[in-house]
């Protein structure tokens, strides 16, 4: 039965009764200036507080920490049901039994809700660009990366969340892909294996930072083949004469930075970052070499040496083609020389198809089919492979060969053989600049070019 008070008086003490939705709905507000509380017959210490303005779901119990009973509100009528009230009171009352504050366990989860908050994948991603990768080179390559494959798989996940199930469902995944779009690049295994890597790396970056958590990568127990078997095998592709002739077209018919920069490769025999991060203040002309510093050169940091490159007359043509601007350092760059280029699976994708244009054209003016012709594929590092095969087909010492290359040499030579060979780099860049200017600029079918042999 609802009680009953005499005409125009309001309880002073609690009153127990069943709550429900419409006993709370009924309770009127008490007179301005004055409140009364009524009880819940079914969990000790719940009830409504009324006041001549809200009506309030409290708790009334001992909390730890105090030696006599006190009133905390679990929330305004109409913004919590009755029934999750009553489950919260319960909570609490349980919470008190084993001797924990409520709300002290309340602080804590909202604290570690802040912590996610400010410790998901983005945002820590967001700090790893801003204090590590705004120092390095490639640094916007890497977040591109980041962006493109793992930003929109885990961006709202808190870091301490990621596991290695998701990183290795992510990179099986992108294993699994295959490229189907107009560039390379997109997917596979070898993709994947170098997405791995980016993975591993960002871990162990967050690992050793304390703030957000995580004390052990989840991609550390993570390999190559465990996740993705047996890598395909590299091909030892090199480059024929013709193919030489389009990829010299085609860089010819290529825009600044990327055109020049892919006739430095084949000039120089250098790794495409060797060449493509090329700054003005490595070069001194008036002796005609080009140093590129040890730090830019592959191999571990005590291991790397600087390495000379001969400025051949040819390397020189390339370099006085390409715009110099005020202030800037690299050579090669779409940002006024603040940054160097990068050349992207696209890029490489555009000069694919240049080449196959001029193979085309190619096999018409020697009334083959051109519909026949195909480029079978080639990364950027077969262009090295194949300097260094035409290298030995013009007989030059295997000495020079590995210098040409920055090779280390191995054993006791390499210790103490600190010889650089610039005289015998020199000599076998201007060997190569003649016989790859004979392939790209061949002359009229009118004229026969005598070879030493016949000459002799």
């Amino acid at each position: 039965m609802w009680p009953k008070w005499p005409r125009g008086t309001m309880p002073k003490t609690d009153h127990r009764i069943t709550l429900t939705p419409n006993k709370v709905a009924g309770l009127k507000l008490a007179k301005p200036g004055q409140r009364y509380q009524i009880m819940d017959a079914q969990v000790p210490g719940f009830g409504v507080r009324i006041s001549d303005k809200t009506k309030t779901f409290i708790l009334r119990t001992r909390f730890p920490g105090s030696e006599s009973a006190s009133r905390r509100e679990i929330g305004k009528c109409g913004d919590i049901s009755l029934a999750d009230a009553r489950e919260t009171a319960r909570r609490w009352r349980e919470l008190v039994r084993k001797g924990i504050d409520p709300a002290d366990l309340e602080r804590k989860e909202r604290e570690a809700v802040a912590i996610k908050r400010r410790t998901t994948f983005a945002a820590v991603v967001a700090d790893f660009e801003r204090d590590k990768l705004s120092t390095e080179r490639k640094g916007e390559d890497v977040m591109r990366e980041i962006r493109r494959d793992l930003l929109p798989a885990w961006g709202e996940l808190p870091i301490t969340e990621i596991t290695d199930l998701h990183i290795a469902g992510l990179i099986k995944e992108k294993g699994r892909k295959k490229n189907v779009s107009k560039f390379a690049g997109s997917g596979g295994k070898i993709a994947a294996r170098n997405l791995l890597g980016l993975v591993k790396r960002l871990f162990r970056w967050i690992t050793e930072q304390p703030e957000y958590g995580l004390k052990l990568s989840p991609a550390a127990n993570l390999t190559t083949r465990g996740l993705l078997g047996d890598m395909p095998r590299s091909r030892a592709r090199t480059l024929s004469d013709d193919e030489l002739f389009a990829l010299w077209r085609a860089a010819d018919r290529m825009p600044y930075p990327h055109g020049p920069a892919y006739k430095l490769l084949c000039l120089t025999a250098l790794r495409l970052n060797e060449a493509v991060d090329a700054a003005w203040d490595e070069f001194d002309f008036r002796e005609g070499i080009w140093t590129i510093p040890a730090a830019r050169m592959k191999g571990k940091e005590s291991q790397s040496q600087p390495h000379a490159v001969p400025l051949t007359k040819d390397i020189l043509a390339v370099l006085d083609s390409v715009p110099r601007f005020k202030g800037g350092r690299y050579v090669f760059t779409t940002t006024a020389g603040k940054t160097p280029a990068w050349i992207s699976t696209k890029i490489k994708a555009r000069l694919d198809a240049r080449m196959l244009r001029a193979l085309k054209a190619l096999a018409r003016t020697r009334g083959d089919d051109p519909a026949l012709v195909t480029l079978p594929p080639f990364v950027n590092h077969d262009i090295r492979r194949t300097v260094r095969s035409r290298l030995s087909r013009l007989k030059v010492t295997e000495e020079a060969r590995e210098a040409v290359l920055a090779h280390a040499r191995p054993g006791i030579k390499g210790v103490y053989d600190l010889h650089d060979y610039l005289d015998e780099k020199r000599e076998a860049l201007e060997l190569w600049s003649n016989r790859l200017r004979s392939i790209v600029e061949p002359p009229p079918h009118n004229v026969v070019v005598l070879h030493p042999s016949a000459a002799s």
